[in-house]
């Protein structure tokens, strides 16, 4: 089929075609989704289940094993991740990369079923299973106000909610920091001691004068009306109760023997300081694939016209705002893209000339709304990935114009009518354009079919590329011949013969160098490959002193920094030390705002942030920093302050990484079974990391071992009193911590009640001796010093973790300041290595390097695929085994501009650049088939002799394979100034102009080998 001639036949079609493209590219543009980050999912589940009063390893054995041997039946299980601590087991289930979203809800059903005909012992809690553990609250707000108790603020809070989640495109709503009200039954043991009632006949009291009672219904006339009657409506009425004995005739009211009141339950599971203040957050999430700019225009309306309903007094302050950051980001990417399509097109301008370069500047801006359109299909949105991705191929979009209106200005110069040369041009490229187009998009396969959440986060790239591309060719072979005809003219040249290799339109000084060139290296052809050779090896053996990393830093205007207290350290302590290190923090200098999590990590703000699992010794500054370029000395001042004010304290500042990441960037894993050897080899590989002056934020995600009071029972004056050890725990229990009997409807939501002894009988441990017991034997309430002979104080593991139901320690850390994790890992790996672990115990590598290996391997390990259906393409194409191998041959020679790039601008070779090189070798088989293309056509068609051929096909293919690398690697100049593509941009700009020199000779040169070209005269 004649593609140009069915183009100039429906122009009419082909222009309203275009017009319509283009106005419906920037209505999609408008309303497309748009995100900072690419989306993944985050293939994960949580499984909380308490177990109260047990140790970490007791919940081990007897909760998370049992929990664990049911996920295992499951087939799409990945990863199993235990934290076992005292009272409670957290597991983080992983499932198989292969499973996309649409099909985990049935998984995570499944998986309910499993977990809940799970047999538990008694008294272990029904396991909670958050399969929302991936979402991502983009829109962060904390509510505060210091005359405004947590009850006041959660009313507010309650009725933005109500409000918010109606705006179109929020997802969910959710609050983290809010303060359970309680009602406490503090005791007087004395009192109770002396009243002769037992406590038991309070608890039963309490736990049935609130219980909603089923009155019944009765017969009224025609109607069958309920009986009801209110309950207690004030906490006056409950301290009136009366209490009875049960083997006495003894009646008091409740209030001689307690003090009843509303207070907030302790100790908190999580608090949330913003600036200092007592806040509760509000977390926004958008739907999914929703517009996060749009939404966050529609929340800070809602908010402002819903001002006039905020109590005075009360303030609003943003911790993250994911609108705001987008818009930011989006604007900052559009910028790039224009800078680079200007760039482009000024390159056009200069080399093409004026009608040329605008010709081919115009197809690029169709092609790119045009991509536009196509992106929702694909469920691909605006982010940071999918907008890079159209700066990559910006070069790549032009080269099949490039290719049609060059070929069709020569042949319009030799005087060939318009028309007629379009046609000639289009029919003579159509098929290796085509060809190369599609090669160069499965140079971008292996990141599509990446299916781990690092090749997620990337996936973008290769399905902008492959729209972008395919609309380029259809594109090229369309409107460009179109335009081509309606607006070039012959420029002023000597009538010369087509053939005639001194031809005037190549006398400029560039073709001529080039030609010299050339003609050396074909006349010298082994010398010539012999020196890519050695340049080639030099750059392998230079490559060890290239710096290796996996994913860059943000540039996120926030850092978070850990605070880890020894661990059991209570909440309350946590809280007053992250009081007094507020107040420091915002003093220094750069430091805006503080959110400060006490007890867990913040709800999941954005995608790449990984909660703190619940612990009371934890807490995290998120903070607003208010010049980008100093986090790294904040961080220093904000860890040396921290240090200096609570020496006991280890804390860790980081920024935010562009990518999946989960703890340190080092990471030892230790798998063994027995604790105490465990720990051995905890504190030698420590020692080792602590050592190198490369390391910062050490720590063991085992943190160190506790006290436990251990009371030494007995048991035969317990049996001789008729006490059990329940009851004595009990009894324990009611002091001190305090134990929820019953509920209390004080008309807007259910509160706890929970009884324990006086402020002054719990402060003091040595009063557990003085508690009292009731004895059924001897009807009266007994000191518990009765029935315990002694106290045992002993150190335990506090937290056990499991990976893959393996014992496993870990000791994080990452590298200070000026060094990569490689740079770490690298000097501590061989001394960590040789520690002599015995039979059963061993050592892994995880963090950063375990998450790059991961992250690579599905990609090197399905090149091969893609290798093969690109060489049989190219085989396919040219029917020829041997010009399928010169164009590979040139392929490795690439790593010289890779190497030479990488070390001139300090960069670290890491997944993006991995990225770049695969995308870099696409573009230099794709100029190799347009170059052996010609070469092809001036030997076999054109009869022209071999030697004579491949010099003058290098010359025509000069300008159009220069001007295709020449623009994508100015093009890609706004991209080096990017945290995530500034590697991947240096990897294809020093790739391809080094490479496309060398394939301008090496593709010359190897043809001329391998089909034995006579030597040029």
């Amino acid at each position: 089929m004649d593609i140009a001639k069915f183009s100039l036949k429906n122009k009419l079609l082909i222009y309203v075609l275009t017009i319509l493209s283009i106005a419906y590219g920037l209505i999609v543009y408008d309303k497309i989704g748009k995100l900072q980050d690419p989306e993944f999912t985050i293939k994960d589940a949580l499984i909380v289940t308490n177990y109260p009063g047990a140790s970490a390893v007791e919940v081990e054995k007897e909760v998370s094993n049992r929990l664990e041997e049911t996920l295992q039946t499951l087939p799409y299980v990945k990863r199993i991740i235990t934290k076992n601590s005292s009272g409670q087991s957290i597991i983080q289930v992983s499932m198989k990369d292969q499973y996309k979203s649409k099909e985990l809800q049935q998984i995570w059903d499944e998986l309910r079923k499993k977990i809940n005909t799970t047999y538990l012992p008694p008294r272990v809690g029904t396991p909670y299973i958050n399969d929302d553990f991936g979402d991502v609250y983009g829109i962060m707000l904390a509510i505060y106000g210091d005359e405004y108790s947590y009850e006041e603020l959660k009313d507010y809070i309650d009725f933005l909610k109500k409000e918010l989640i109606l705006v179109d495109g929020v997802g969910k709503v959710a609050t983290y920091g809010e303060q359970q009200r309680a009602l406490l039954v503090e005791i007087n043991k004395e009192k109770l001691a002396k009243s002769g009632i037992s406590k038991d006949a309070i608890i039963q009291e309490l736990y049935s004068k609130n219980l909603v009672a089923n009155f019944g219904k009765v017969d009224v006339g025609t109607q069958f009306v309920r009986i009801s009657a209110d309950g207690f409506n004030s906490v006056k009425e409950l301290e009136n109760i009366v209490i009875k004995g049960n083997n006495s005739t003894s009646q008091i009211l409740l209030k001689d023997i307690a003090n009843i009141r509303q207070t907030y339950q302790e100790p908190s599971s999580e608090i949330l300081k913003y600036d200092g203040h007592n806040s509760i957050a509000l977390g926004i999430s958008t739907q999914k694939g929703g517009n996060v700019v749009k939404l966050g225009e529609l929340i800070d309306s809602k908010l402002k016209e819903l001002e006039y309903k905020k109590p005075l007094g009360i303030e609003i302050g943003t911790i993250s705002h994911q609108g705001n950051d987008v818009s930011l980001a989006i604007n900052s990417f559009m910028i790039n893209l224009i800078e680079a399509i200007s760039i482009v097109i000024i390159v056009l301008l200069l080399f093409m000339g004026l009608r040329s370069g605008l010709i081919i500047g115009s197809v690029l801006l169709v092609t790119i709304t045009t991509t536009f359109i196509l992106m929702p299909l694909f469920d691909i949105l605006l982010e940071r990935v999918s907008l890079g991705a159209l700066i990559i191929a910006l070069g790549m979009l032009v080269d099949n114009a490039i290719v049609v209106v060059d070929g069709i200005l020569v042949r319009i110069n030799r005087g060939i009518d318009a028309k007629i040369a379009a046609s000639q041009v289009v029919k003579q490229t159509a098929l290796p354009l085509l060809a190369a187009t599609i090669v160069a998009i499965l140079a971008f396969g292996a990141i599509g079919l990446s299916d781990d959440s690092t090749g997620e986060f990337t996936q973008s790239l290769f399905y902008v590329v492959l729209i972008s591309l395919g609309l380029s060719w259809i594109i090229a072979m369309t409107l460009t011949p179109l335009l081509a005809v309606q607006f070039l003219k012959a420029s002023k040249v000597k009538e010369n013969s087509k053939n005639e290799e001194a031809s005037e339109e190549y006398d400029s000084f560039i073709y001529r160098s080039y030609g010299v060139v050339l003609k050396f290296a074909l006349n010298y052809r082994y010398l010539v490959v012999l020196l890519a050779i050695v340049v080639f090896i030099t750059s392998i053996m230079s490559f060890k002193y290239v710096k290796q990393s996996f994913f860059p830093n943000s540039s996120r205007p926030q850092i978070t920094v850990d605070y880890f207290l020894p661990q059991a350290s209570s909440i309350k302590t946590t809280s007053a030390y992250m009081d007094r290190l507020n107040k420091e923090v915002s003093k220094v200098k750069g430091v805006d705002h503080i959110s400060t999590f006490i007890g867990s990590g913040s709800l999941r703000f954005i995608l790449t942030y990984n909660p703190e699992k619940p612990n009371s010794a934890f807490a995290q500054m998120l903070i607003d920093v208010g010049d980008y370029e100093q986090p790294n000395r904040i961080i220093k001042e904000i860890e040396t302050l921290a240090k200096n004010i609570y020496p006991d304290l280890n804390v860790y500042g980081k920024k935010f990484i562009l990518g999946p990441s989960d703890g340190g960037q080092v990471q030892a894993k230790i798998f063994g079974k027995d604790l105490d050897k465990l720990r051995q080899y905890e504190q030698k590989v420590y020692k080792i990391i602590a050592s190198s002056p490369y390391s910062k934020a050490i720590k063991s995600d085992w943190q160190n071992r506790v006290k436990v009071l251990k009371p030494i029972i007995s048991y035969e004056k317990a049996n001789l009193n008729g006490i059990s050890k329940d009851s004595i725990a009990q009894a324990i229990l009611d002091t001190f911590q305090g134990r929820t009997i019953g509920v209390y409807r004080d008309g807007k939501e259910l509160l706890p009640i929970i009884i324990r002894a006086e402020q002054r009988q719990r402060e003091d441990i040595k009063n557990i001796g003085n508690i009292q017991i009731f004895s059924p034997m001897a009807n009266k309430m007994i000191p518990l010093k009765q029935l315990i002979s002694g106290y045992e104080t002993v150190f335990e593991d506090d937290i056990i973790y499991e990976y893959n139901r393996k014992r496993a320690i870990t000791i994080h850390a990452d590298p200070v300041e000026g060094k990569l994790a490689n740079d770490l890992l690298l000097d501590i790996k061989e001394k960590v290595e040789s520690i002599d672990f015995e039979d059963g115990y061993y050592l892994q590598w995880h963090g950063e390097y375990k998450n790059s290996k991961d992250a690579k391997e599905p990609i090197i390990a399905s090149l091969p695929l893609f290798i093969v259906v690109m060489a049989l393409i190219i085989i396919g194409l040219f029917r020829s085994l041997k010009k399928t191998l010169i164009i590979w041959l040139t392929v490795p020679f690439s790593l010289i501009g890779v190497v030479i790039g990488l070390l001139v601008m300090d960069l670290p070779f890491g997944f993006a650049s991995l990225l770049g090189f695969l995308s870099l070798s696409g573009m230099l088989i794709k100029n190799a088939i347009v170059l052996i293309d010609e070469i092809t056509l001036e030997n076999e068609e054109n009869n022209i002799p071999l030697n004579k051929a491949i010099y003058i096909s290098g010359l025509n293919r000069l300008r159009a394979v220069a001007m295709a690398a020449l623009t994508t690697a100015l093009g890609m100049i706004p991209l080096v100034f990017d945290p995530f593509f500034a590697s991947m941009a240096v990897v294809i700009i020093f790739g391809l102009m080094v490479a496309t020199f060398l394939t301008m000779i090496l593709v010359p040169v190897f043809y001329a080998i391998f089909f034995k070209a006579e030597k040029l005269k």
